[in-house]
């Protein structure tokens, strides 16, 4: 009997863990297929075109590029920074200096995805920021920060160009979310 109830928890935890997976390996795939929709959404967007949908049920569109040469990535940033957007990439958390020329940009993305690289950034990196009608910003990183999100925020400084990049903390997580974020601060070249 005792040996039944061992190999029963076996399987549940086999199933289980398979699923978890599975299920983590779908938003990772879902993430990249993503991106290369959302890459030709850009390319439209750059083209003239104004709130490009990457697939027909998008609720969101490409509203800028981040590149980070030294580490080979080129991420699409979305408009309107919520739960369901981010699953497909980074996002403009403040929407209104999206219309302005300076000031602070957030921009946040998830941990185990578009964001992982994040941890790998040091000071002095180059960050390129990219909007459509607008000259490209350069950036170096400058500080990098672990916050509570419950007691601290995000300076979001209208006087200072500054590029902030923010995901969960820490990155190795096995449960998502937490308070605690990665905070990396970028300032404009001049």
């Amino acid at each position: 009997m005792k040996h039944r109830a061992i190999t029963g928890f076996l399987v549940v935890v086999t199933v289980v863990g398979s699923w978890q997976f599975g299920h983590g390996a779908w938003i990772y795939v879902k993430a990249q297929v993503a991106q290369y929709l959302l890459q030709q959404a850009w390319a439209q967007t750059v083209d003239g075109d104004h709130h490009v949908n990457p697939w027909p049920w998008a609720d969101t569109w490409p509203v800028a590029r981040l590149q980070a040469p030294s580490h080979r990535q080129t991420l699409i940033v979305l408009s309107g920074a919520n739960n369901r957007t981010l699953a497909f990439g980074p996002a403009l958390v403040n929407e209104a200096l999206h219309k302005n020329a300076s000031g602070t940009i957030v921009i946040s993305g998830h941990r185990d995805t578009h964001f992982r690289f994040l941890r790998r950034l040091r000071k002095g990196d180059a960050l390129t920021f990219e909007q459509v009608g607008r000259t490209h910003r350069h950036y170096r990183v400058d500080d990098v920060q672990i916050i509570d999100g419950r007691t601290t925020g995000i300076i979001n400084d209208p006087e200072r160009d500054q590029l902030v990049l923010v995901t969960c903390y820490p990155f190795d997580a096995m449960v998502p979310g937490g308070p605690l974020r990665y905070v990396v601060i970028a300032e404009k070249e001049l």
